[in-house]
C-alpha cells in the first residue's frame, strides 16, 4: 500500500494531498530513510511523523484501502511507548508556557498606535 493513502487512512492527516506534500517535504521516514508518496509499506514497518511540533513513532499494524473511523484508524498503528510520553509531555509544556498577549487587553491606545505606526516604517 502507498504510504500516501495509508497516512491519509490511518487520519494522520485530513487529505491525500496533505499525505503527499508531507512525505515530500521529508517530515515521514520509513525505517529510517526518507521517501516517496509512492513508497510501498508492508505490516511492521516503522514510520516517524512529523506534524507541527509533535513527533509521532509508529509501527505499521494494519493496512486499509479506505478511510474509515477514527476508532478503525487506530487499530492500523501501534505507537511507541516514549514517543507517546515525549508527546504528552509536549503537549503540556505547550499548554504551560504563558500567553504572549496575555496581558494586552482591548484597542491599542493612541501612544501604542504611535509605536506600531513608527516600528512599522
Amino acid at each position: 500500500m502507498r504510504i500516501d493513502k495509508w497516512l491519509w487512512a490511518a487520519r494522520f492527516f485530513k487529505t491525500r494531498s496533505l499525505a503527499t506534500q508531507a512525505v515530500e517535504g521529508g517530515r515521514v521516514k520509513v525505517n529510517g530513510e526518507r521517501a516517496k508518496p509512492a513508497k510501498e509499506i508492508r505490516i511492521g514497518d516503522r514510520l516517524v511523523i512529523h506534524l507541527a511540533e509533535l513527533e509521532w513513532q509508529v509501527t505499521v499494524a494494519g493496512l486499509a484501502m479506505q478511510r474509515g473511523p477514527a476508532a478503525m484508524a487506530r487499530t492500523l498503528y501501534e505507537e511507541a511507548a516514549e514517543s507517546q510520553a515525549a508527546r504528552v509531555a509536549a503537549t503540556l509544556a505547550r499548554k504551560a508556557e504563558r500567553d504572549p498577549a496575555a496581558e494586552l487587553r482591548g484597542r491599542p491606545t493612541k501612544r501604542d498606535r504611535r509605536l506600531i505606526h513608527r516600528f512599522n516604517t
